[in-house]
């Protein structure tokens, strides 16, 4: 039997988690809970057998993992009509951006084990990229909440300064990614494929790129040297990108948002 889960806040992340859960088998659906004010909104988990609610205090006591997923501005009022039902044999991992362990730690008052985790929504295919840091809590919690969040996608602990950064790199970075896939779809419909084959050919070539990072551990550069050929179509392409700012705007769009996230 796997300990109880519950997910605080039904929303497009929170829903992403519980889907991820379920489709890796890494939890059964009866162990399970998802709150929303609106449980209406829920009704596909429901109908897998998914316990939905809207009362978070009840989901916290029948639960011993605690995931935190409202927006920002809700923390501080669910946390304070949770925090009875805390305790040091519970764990608390929150996917909220921008709140700290010791904002958690200074509304419950209590010691137990704090996460803070970033996902991305890759996350309800098992294709997340988590970055996670924690506090107070031993070996063998933080080994159950790494393989968590590692039946989801891709896991890595860093130090919570660096947090927001990751909230760029692994979160924003999906809206970038996607970007960049649309744009070569409608390169690809100029040059003369339909829209649905350019997707197809533009999807599945950046998670071939991808691939060949994750598994061989080369540089983007070795790769890229590999199809650049001397007088080539490929390296006119890129230094072409490269006059017009390709590089340097992806830079500072994700120096952009780290500063717009930093100041708020």
């Amino acid at each position: 039997m796997g300990k109880r889960i519950a997910i605080i806040g039904g929303g497009n992340l929170g829903v992403a988690i519980a889907e991820g859960l379920l489709n890796s088998s890494f939890s059964k659906a009866s162990e399970l809970i998802v709150t929303k004010r609106n449980i209406s909104t829920l009704k596909s988990l429901k109908e897998k057998g998914v316990q939905v609610m809207d009362d978070n205090p009840a989901a916290v006591s029948k639960s011993e993992i605690i995931i935190l997923a409202v927006k920002p501005f809700q923390v501080s009022e669910v946390l304070n009509s949770v925090k009875k039902e805390l305790n040091g044999n519970k764990i608390l991992i929150s996917v909220v951006t921008g709140v700290l362990i010791s904002d958690m730690e200074g509304l419950i008052k209590k010691k137990m084990a704090y996460f803070r985790a970033m996902p991305n929504t890759a996350i309800a295919i098992q294709e997340s990229m988590t970055c996670i840091c924690s506090k107070d809590a031993d070996t063998a919690t933080i080994k159950y909440v790494n393989e968590l969040f590692s039946t989801l996608g891709k896991v890595v602990t860093i130090d919570e300064k660096l947090m927001e950064a990751a909230t760029i790199l692994g979160a924003c970075g999906t809206a970038y990614a996607m970007r960049y896939i649309r744009a070569n779809i409608q390169g690809g419909i100029e040059i003369g494929f339909d829209a649905t084959t350019a997707s197809l050919i533009a999807a599945q070539t950046v998670k071939g790129a991808a691939e060949l990072l994750l598994q061989k551990g080369s540089h983007p550069e070795q790769e890229i040297d590999k199809v650049t050929t001397p007088k080539g179509c490929t390296i006119a392409g890129l230094n072409e990108m490269e006059h017009q700012g390709f590089s340097s705007s992806l830079i500072r769009g994700v120096v952009a948002s780290y500063k717009k996230i930093a100041k708020d």
